[in-house]
């Protein structure tokens, strides 16, 4: 039995494996430039962030209708269930699909059809999240504020993603005001590729209440001072990390530092399909690699939960956190 545990940092699009990839070109009548599914993994090989970019816009070609998204969502929460997430607060890029003709309703209901029946099904809660695309203008990200404004039942929250350097927090100020009014949660990417302002802006001038990857936040003692002093989460992506060349090897990764300074740390898996591991793949690979202890992995755990936009039905939050108290680690005790 897998240590319980939320995903608070998951790009639905980057769960599209190379047989679903293929199944759904199939479908829908899109020709790959891949031969199979060998010669695609082989692509999932990156430089750096904008050369997996490159893919996952290109894949993201295959998904048309409702039913694709429904079987995109589906796949990934039955793969993270079976690997101990409990909780999942999922990320989407609608600007990368309203750009090819989709409209929004057949993004956000096809995820819905998945996530609506999570519980039942995979006994997974889940929570929807809208990035923007920071590589777009601030005005395509506030028209798609604008479009998704029928749906804000099913969305708890907005993002900022894509490629980093060059694209401050700043720009999305209006954007992110604009969701704040309508009460939306806050979150973005910062400190990934960027340096550790870019992580100042996110906190100051678009109000995040969690910090995506905040990796170089390190870099500036008086920051992580704050973020500990403000218990402002951070959710890191080991794997993707190393996959990203954002560290060299998992050896060298910050997390036992982070922790150690007291941050509010958590481990996600990014986008796992092309990074080599879901999220129990990370935390494996964290406490084998890392030498974490069992305490340590505990912990990471019980920041997922206290870390999750989970306010609206705290005694929820409660089980979740009771059954990572409750767990025990095979072979030892915690």
């Amino acid at each position: 039995m897998p240590l319980p545990k939320a995903e608070l940092h998951l790009h639905i699009e980057g769960t599209l494996e190379p047989e679903l990839a293929f199944r759904l070109a199939e479908r829908n009548g899109v020709e790959l430039p891949h031969a199979d599914t060998e010669a695609l993994r082989e692509a999932y090989r990156f430089e750096d962030l904008q050369s997996f970019l490159n893919l996952y816009y290109e894949l993201m070609a295959v998904l048309h209708t409702e039913r694709d998204f429904e079987e995109l969502a589906d796949a990934y929460l039955a793969r993270a269930a079976a690997q101990g997430v409990r909780h999942a607060e999922i990320f989407f890029d609608p600007q990368a699909h309203l750009a090819r003709g989709l409209e929004m309703g057949t993004v956000i209901e096809g995820l819905w059809r998945a996530l609506g029946r999570s519980e039942e099904t995979h006994g997974i809660s889940t929570r929807l999240i809208m990035c923007f695309l920071r590589d777009e203008s601030a005005e395509s990200a506030l028209a798609t504020l604008d479009a998704a404004k029928p749906y804000l039942d099913r969305l708890t929250g907005v993002g900022l993603d894509s490629a980093e350097v060059g694209n401050p927090p700043e720009k999305f100020r209006e954007v992110y005001d604009a969701a704040a009014v309508l009460g939306l949660r806050r979150v973005a990417h910062a400190g990934e590729e960027g340096p550790p302002e870019y992580v100042v802006q996110a906190l100051d001038l678009l109000g995040v209440e969690r910090v995506d990857h905040g990796l170089r936040s390190m870099e500036d003692p008086a920051l992580v001072e704050r973020l500990v002093r403000e218990r402002i989460p951070l959710t890191l992506c080991p794997l993707s990390n190393v996959r990203l060349r954002a560290v060299g090897t998992l050896a060298d990764h910050p997390l036992p530092a982070m922790l150690d300074a007291g941050l509010m740390c958590t481990v996600n898996s990014d986008d796992p399909a092309y990074f080599g591991g879901y999220l129990g793949d990370n935390f494996h690979a964290v406490r084998d690699t890392l030498g974490l202890s069992t305490d340590r992995m505990r912990e990471l755990a019980r920041n997922s939960f206290l870390a999750s936009f989970l306010e609206d039905d705290e005694p929820r939050r409660a089980r979740y956190l009771a059954e990572v108290e409750a767990y025990e680690f095979p072979g030892r005790k915690a």
